[in-house]
């Protein structure tokens, strides 16, 4: 029996070990992730202890995808993150050890290696669940990605040669979205990564809420006071599911506030928000009161190695 061309891709990110498989037709067949441990209390990892974490993932990862190939598929290209942007000088160790593995598949099985950055993999991952691929490739858009390591807003131009471009717009002046929600949840004893289990905390709140007092500039925001308006607000009402609530609307507040100073910078253009903290329902239901916003499904918004798949395959039928 032959055996259907697949195309693997590889993503390292801080949090997560991944790899997935798209075929052809740009179907993503498997979508594997292995997160790495963090230690209960603390709110990340230092970058040697993922590096570290990746290459313990590796073997049981690449084990999975064997079975996932099983006799019917065969790798023609791998694709691997590399950087965290495409911007010059953006580096992280911890995508080494996505390169290192990629490069072996590649001379092992004498495939070719594309190399992608890590947050076009988010946009690529997110435009395939958004339900509006076709649309929203085929001119210019808009984009959020959101994270524990990124809070950037980016106007995306679709190429034919190479996929997209992206150029920065708006952002984060201090720490990100992510981060905050991840320092808050901890002191409120969750378990990191938090977003998930801040989200349901938040939903079981039914105090009134403070109002959130927000800053955003020019399309850049303020996020580093929120960690000590959630502090003091907890100290004052000892109410975890008050404090989740007032970190998730502020958090959505501030997301709003950027998307309509973007549109009006983009008139009439559609926005896709993508990243883990977009996960939020509560997020995606506020987001969508302001704009034509497009999300992707929570396995295709955290991190994960399907857009690198989707990247790859494009990149290799451009030969």
């Amino acid at each position: 029996m032959s055996r259907q061309a697949v195309y693997l891709g590889i993503d390292t990110s801080n949090y997560t070990t991944s790899a997935a498989f798209c075929d052809g037709a740009g179907q993503v067949i498997a979508n594997l992730k292995v997160p790495l441990p963090v230690r209960e209390g603390e709110c990340g990892l230092r970058q040697s202890d993922a590096v570290f974490a990746h290459v313990k993932n590796m073997p049981a990862l690449m084990a999975a995808c064997r079975e996932a190939l099983g006799d019917r598929y065969t790798p023609v290209a791998v694709g691997v993150s590399s950087t965290p942007r495409d911007a010059e000088g953006s580096y992280m160790p911890c995508f080494l050890s996505g390169q290192a593995v990629a490069s072996a598949v590649s001379a092992t099985m004498d495939i070719p290696l594309y190399t992608f950055s890590h947050q076009n993999g988010h946009i690529r991952a997110a435009l395939y669940s958004s339900g509006r691929e076709a649309e929203l490739m085929g001119k210019p858009f808009c984009a959020f990605h959101v994270s524990g390591g990124t809070t950037e807003v980016l106007y995306v131009t679709p190429h034919a040669e190479r996929t997209f471009s992206v150029e920065q717009v708006g952002g984060t002046a201090d720490i990100n979205a992510g981060q905050a929600i991840d320092r808050v949840g901890v002191m409120l004893g969750l378990r990191f990564p938090c977003g998930p289990a801040l989200e349901r905390l938040a939903a079981e709140n039914t105090a009134p809420l403070p109002r959130p007092r927000i800053c955003v500039r020019e399309g850049v925001c303020n996020l580093s006071g929120l960690q000590n308006l959630a502090e003091r607000l907890f100290r004052e009402t000892g109410d975890r599911a008050l404090t989740a609530a007032f970190v998730q609307t502020f958090i959505g507040e501030t997301l709003a506030t950027m998307t309509a100073h973007l549109l009006e910078k983009y008139p009439d253009t559609p926005v896709l928000y993508a990243g883990g903290v977009m996960s939020n329902r509560y997020l995606q239901k506020r987001l969508s009161q302001t704009c034509r916003a497009y999300f992707a499904e929570p396995a295709f918004s955290a991190d994960n190695a399907a857009g690198i798949a989707l990247l790859c395959r494009e990149r290799a039928e451009r030969g």
